[in-house]
């Protein structure tokens, strides 16, 4: 073999696990050490972690949840009318994806915002074979305002357009490395899971998602793993086939 062969052959980039994957993300996770709202380095950062995945040549949908700007159940919980504070929480939804979208768009790396909720001044309104060509030409697509209807989460949003889009695996982004048997902040014997099945999710009541979600992935053998958003490289690394996470399959 020739050197420059060789050298080809060495430095080959390995693939990815998956091709085309979904991002959950909670509005929480962009607060920062805020209490309310955007932090802007925060975003920057988790932009930066998607754009090394991007640059990888994986295929990447995102679903950003609303609740660091307003959560309809909350609301809800307060005497607000459910339908009405859904739909805020969606419209929350839709502010987070635009500063998401900024963020990786000033990184270079083109985006779309598609909305369940048609608002053509500052996006686009979600048709489905439009989504997946934006993803055939590596834009980074940004579901926002959930499935469009109250009563369902941004979990379940994702998960649906994680299977509409045919995407491989569902990657949920929290503040752990993992599913835990129990809260591993307030249980320091807390025990990870390596892999955990749907029904166990589902029975011991896990808190990965809410339950339709769970059941809409198991439905469609749709993998879920669960990761650290706060841990550098993480989500990179477990495409990489490295790093520390959980399974949720069946």
């Amino acid at each position: 073999m020739s050197d420059q062969a060789q050298t080809t052959a060495e430095g080959e980039i390995p693939e990815p696990t998956y091709k085309r994957v979904m991002l959950k993300i909670s509005g929480e996770a962009l607060m920062g050490d805020q209490g309310f709202g955007l932090n802007p380095p925060t975003v920057e950062r988790i932009a930066r972690e998607v754009k090394t995945v991007h640059d990888m040549g994986v295929e990447i949908c995102m679903v950003i949840g609303g609740g660091n700007i307003f959560r309809g159940l909350q609301g809800s919980a307060q005497g607000m009318e459910r339908t009405t504070a859904d739909y805020m929480g969606m419209l929350a939804t839709v502010m987070n994806a635009l500063a998401m979208q900024s963020a990786l768009e000033g990184l270079g790396v083109f985006t779309r915002v598609i909305s369940a909720i048609p608002m053509d001044q500052v996006c686009e309104p979600y048709i489905r074979r439009r989504a997946v060509r934006h993803l055939e030409k590596k834009r980074v697509c940004i579901f926002a305002a959930g499935t469009g209807n109250p009563y369902f989460t941004t979990d379940t949003a994702a998960t649906l357009r994680a299977n509409e889009m045919a995407c491989e695996a569902i990657f949920k982004g929290t503040k752990v490395d993992g599913v835990y048997d129990k809260d591993p902040v307030k249980n320091d014997d807390a025990v990870r899971y390596d892999t955990v099945s749907y029904d166990d999710v589902l029975a011991k009541r896990l808190g990965v998602m809410d339950a339709s979600a769970i059941a809409l992935a198991r439905d469609n053998n749709l993998p879920i793993i669960v990761f650290s958003l706060d841990e550098p490289g993480g989500f990179r690394g477990i495409l990489d086939g490295q790093g520390t996470y959980t399974r949720v399959g069946g």
